[in-house]
């Protein structure tokens, strides 16, 4: 079975921009919610600082879209690569 490379990437791209969009958003509500992950989010992507508004969240949110887009084709080409090739 080979994946399809442009699904899997939107759907991890998807998947991943969009937990940094909701821990991002539950922690401008309450502030210690989900520190440790927006502190690691903020070590990797530049420009994004916790705890600084929506514009912040945003930023973040965008990064783990194209992150995610690129891990998700990265991982689905290797997959397909890797696999054994089985014919029915």
């Amino acid at each position: 079975m080979k994946l399809h490379i442009t699904a899997l990437a939107l759907t991890a791209g998807l998947l991943w921009g969009g937990a940094i969009l909701m821990v991002g958003l539950a922690n401008t509500a309450w502030p210690d919610y989900g520190r440790a992950f927006l502190d690691l989010a903020a070590s990797i992507y530049p420009g994004y600082r916790p705890g600084t508004g929506i514009g912040s969240v945003i930023t973040a949110t965008l990064y783990g879209l194209v992150d995610g887009t690129i891990g998700g084709a990265i991982f689905a080409w290797l997959y397909n690569l890797l696999s054994p090739r089985h014919t029915a």
